[in-house]
């Protein structure tokens, strides 16, 4: 068969092609029934009624937004920590470059768990006991060991390093927690845990 012919019959199939789709087309409006054109990818607003934007705090990442209550704060980066096969992530959010800083701690061991801390540099103290009381709440060590680190977006941290860590725990559940990075200075937080659904998490892209 001819180059000739082949183009010709390429050409014919292409013209029915599109003859059916429009007959389905007009069959369709005239019938009332709605047609429905791919327009790939639709633009939505994350903070509309009816979004499903609970999240999964596995999956944040710096840009970000977090809502708790009436309370939005921006992911501004994240620390991805492993020891020994066990991983974890704490996010650095803030409301605004001038507000304190808190951190989001995610872990699964073995089912999710998150907590919420804050910076406590007025603490003068170091992790030299097993039971340490602050404010009138006596905590006592869990653990502690050493770690690696990659740092992702602004943390105030090198791309990636070491940690040392020492936590405490309360009766009540709350945390005290010191971190050195890099062999620095011990830098002290206390949290809390929470429960996953009590925040929402809007993805920054």
């Amino acid at each position: 068969m001819g180059d000739g012919i082949l183009t010709l019959l390429v050409i014919a199939l292409i013209v029915a092609v599109v003859i059916i789709v429009v007959l389905v087309v007009r069959r369709r409006r005239a019938a009332g029934q709605p047609v429905h054109v791919d327009a790939g990818p639709r633009a939505h607003d994350p903070f509309a009624p009816g979004q499903d934007t609970g999240g999964d705090p596995l999956k944040i990442h710096a840009g970000d937004l977090l809502e708790f209550g009436n309370d939005k704060y921006f992911v501004r980066g994240s620390l991805r920590i492993s020891e020994g096969g066990y991983t974890w992530t704490e996010h650095f959010f803030q409301a605004d470059s001038s507000a304190q800083r808190r951190w989001l701690t995610v872990e699964e061991d073995p089912d999710l768990q998150l907590s919420i801390w804050q910076d406590r540099p007025e603490l003068d103290i170091e992790p030299k006991s097993n039971r340490i009381e602050i404010d009138g709440t006596a905590y006592e060590l869990v653990e502690h060991g050493t770690a690696s680190y990659r740092s992702e977006g602004t943390t105030g941290l090198k791309p990636t390093g070491a940690l040392d860590y020492v936590d405490y725990e309360a009766a009540d559940g709350r945390h005290l927690s010191f971190e050195r990075y890099d062999h620095g200075r011990w830098e002290v937080s206390t949290g809390e845990p929470i429960a996953p659904g009590s925040f929402t998490i809007y993805p920054g892209s």
